[in-house]
């Protein structure tokens, strides 16, 4: 990580932000951490009404929008109010380097305790070796894995479920 000194900026989502996010989206796709066939097409939306702005934190950097997070509840479901999962997390080439990921996944972690989850969980593919040193890092472990559960570029790659403790 480089130590500029300067910090990311982490904010709320606005619709405002669907063209930069969707460029972002495009640029950063995948098959690390993708199980879509292909990236977005350039003109889709990045919001759309299961993906409303609401759900993302995102970083700014030196002034440019540099990735996001998305923060959900994993089910409508009374019995898990409690925990929140971050599904999605995107950090441009250009930005990568900075703590920009870090400083996502920390305050992922804060907006969820500020929401009342006392846990929060994400799922990662088998194969990200960096996604999966990250969330190590933040004290995330493996609580379980499905075993060659998505195809992608013709490889089964294993779904890695992990999760900790908001204290």
């Amino acid at each position: 990580m480089s130590d500029s000194g300067i910090r990311p900026v982490i904010r709320r989502a606005v619709r405002a932000d669907d063209t930069a996010l969707s460029a972002l989206d495009r640029r950063t796709w995948s098959t690390l951490h993708a199980v879509l066939p292909g990236p977005p097409e350039p003109g889709d939306p990045f919001f759309d009404v299961t993906h409303p702005p609401s759900h993302f934190l995102v970083a700014e950097y030196e002034r440019r929008m540099a990735g996001y997070v998305r923060l959900v509840t994993p089910t409508p479901l009374p019995a898990n109010a409690h925990v929140r999962q971050i599904q999605g997390l995107a950090v441009d080439t250009w930005a990568r380097g900075h703590g920009i990921a870090r400083a996502l996944l920390d305050a992922a972690c804060e907006d969820a305790r500020r929401q009342g989850a006392i846990r929060i969980t994400l799922r990662v593919l088998g194969h990200n070796a960096p996604a999966r040193r990250l969330y190590e890092s933040a004290g995330f472990v493996i609580e379980g894995v499905l075993p060659g559960e998505f195809l992608i570029a013709g490889d089964y790659v294993d779904d890695v479920l992990m999760g900790r403790v908001l204290t």
